[in-house]
């Protein structure tokens, strides 16, 4: 597994680096800020997960974020914070993060979560979820991020990816890897069936 991580705190890159490092299983490569983070992302093979502190100086965190899912080939892109607000986690989770992870986890969570992520799962923490007013309130919607409900009814009304990331204001690309994502969960080979599946159970 391939890892990009930037933090412009060096203390905090260089833990989180070597902790993931002695797993041996997976590759990290540091950065201090978002210019070098999209630099190694033009000139290095893609990444299995990029990971972006939130508040790195001199970036819009969202902004930058949006970017970086379409600069890693789609691939998944997620948040380190030293905030632990649910509207923050949601925040980004709806630009299209597949993580959120405060920097107050254990070392043992963090590589779990990042071996998680790795394999296009959605990591939050469980306090996070029970603090969260936006749970699904159909069991069908279980596992599914927030943009991922929006993702889904936006195939359900039978638009395509691109009409998705026009209304949504994300990229085309972003829209491909939540389909994929959905579909995964939902146990589903397409978005035709994806589709049907939330029809048949009342949703959109």
């Amino acid at each position: 597994m391939r890892v990009l991580l930037a933090d412009d705190h060096d203390m905090v890159r260089e833990a989180i680096a070597a902790y993931l490092t002695a797993d041996g299983e997976i590759d990290v490569k540091a950065v201090c800020d978002a210019h070098a983070a999209f630099d190694a992302m033009q000139t290095d093979v893609s990444f299995d997960l990029v990971i972006l502190d939130y508040q790195m100086p001199g970036m819009n965190s969202i902004e930058v974020l949006k970017r970086a899912l379409v600069a890693n080939g789609g691939k998944g892109v997620a948040i380190l914070s030293g905030s632990g607000s649910p509207g923050l986690a949601k925040e980004v989770l709806d630009a299209g993060a597949v993580g959120f992870v405060p920097k107050t986890i254990s070392g043992l969570t963090l590589l779990n979560a990042v071996k998680f992520m790795c394999a296009g799962e959605i990591f939050i923490p469980h306090d996070l979820l029970r603090e969260s007013t936006v749970a699904p309130t159909h069991p069908l919607l279980d596992g599914l991020s927030p943009r991922q409900i929006q993702v889904l009814e936006g195939v359900c009304n039978a638009k395509t990816n691109k009409e998705i990331a026009r209304e949504l204001e994300l990229e085309e690309v972003t829209i491909k890897f939540h389909v994929r994502t959905l579909c995964r969960k939902l146990e589903v080979q397409n978005r035709t069936q994806a589709a049907l599946a939330a029809k048949s159970a009342g949703l959109f």
